[in-house]
């Protein structure tokens, strides 16, 4: 009996963000590499996102903090776009991240996230953000105490909903367990080459609790754009297929999952911003799909 062939196909339709209401874009542009660059230049990259379907815009407060702006810098680049025309905010949902800080390393105490969240407000000249996500766990702060400054943010009006990056299901079970209102994303590292949430129960936990799953990093750092990786070699035949580069089949392996992942498209180059769209393109067959996860994972699955 000949195997039966089924086809994965994208949309490049709005989803709901989780339980939150809102409606995001199926790829997200996010901001991590955001420093030293001109107004001008921020606006040539937001318009190739919003250009290429894009209306998730993620960010982060340590963004920038190596380069010589400092800590909060990529979130004031940003602002400074947003304050320039006040109409683009209303073409996009805001998300970022507080939590992280150099040299402590982590703090999310209640103190802490009130301030974080207040500066982030200010940087980017926003009344509200629409997704904050306390960016890693601290260990030292109890989840009781981090849902009650994350309620506070929501009924105070300072932010729409909440999510949670670098979380394992426990850790994201622990925060919910003391919060008034459901965790609507999650935001763990993804690619064929960083596969461990398929395995350690972070998509499954999502997809059981309607949780968006946003995927930071799903080149994997570049390497899935290298046709020497033997991933990255298969990435770029099968996106060719389709007249896609290996890029845009990498998202598009990313996207192919049933947790409907939203992949962050970290390129600080309008250009290649645009060209993620081309994802939308890319069909997979679930052999197809296997053969760049086996690839990525350098071993045959049982």
């Amino acid at each position: 009996m000949p195997p039966v062939m089924t086809t994965i196909r994208l949309s490049n339709e709005p989803r709901l963000l989780g339980k939150s209401g809102l409606l995001v874009s199926p790829l997200a542009w996010g901001m991590w590499r955001l420093a030293g660059i001109e107004t001008a230049a921020v606006r040539a990259l937001i318009d190739a996102a919003l250009g290429a379907g894009i209306t998730l815009f993620d960010t982060a407060d340590i963004y920038g903090f190596d380069a010589p702006a400092g800590f909060g810098s990529a979130e004031e680049l940003f602002g400074r776009a947003l304050r320039e025309d006040r109409g683009l905010r209303d073409r996009m949902v805001i998300a970022t991240k507080g939590g992280i800080r150099p040299g402590i390393p982590y703090n999310s105490s209640s103190a802490y996230l009130s301030e974080a969240v207040d500066d982030s407000l200010r940087r980017m000249a926003v009344d509200t953000i629409d997704l904050y996500q306390i960016h890693r766990r601290d260990l030292l702060t109890h989840p009781h105490e981090v849902a009650a400054a994350l309620d506070a943010m929501v009924t105070g009006g300072k932010v729409r909903a909440v999510g949670v990056s670098n979380h394992a299901p426990a850790e994201f079970d622990a925060l919910q367990a003391f919060l008034g209102q459901p965790i609507v994303a999650t935001q763990p590292e993804f690619s064929a080459l960083h596969y461990a949430p398929l395995f350690d129960g972070t998509l499954d936990h999502a997809m059981a609790r309607e949780v968006a799953v946003l995927a930071w990093s799903p080149l994997g750092g570049g390497r899935l754009a290298d046709p020497a990786h033997p991933a990255g070699a298969m990435l770029a035949e099968h996106g060719a297929a389709f007249g896609v580069d290996a890029a845009s089949a990498a998202l598009a392996w990313v996207m192919a999952h049933p947790a409907r992942i939203i992949p962050i498209v970290g390129s600080q180059s309008p250009a290649r911003i645009a060209a993620a769209a081309d994802a939308y393109r890319v069909e997979w067959t679930r052999s197809a799909w296997y053969a760049v996860l086996q690839a990525g994972m350098g071993r045959a699955l049982p």
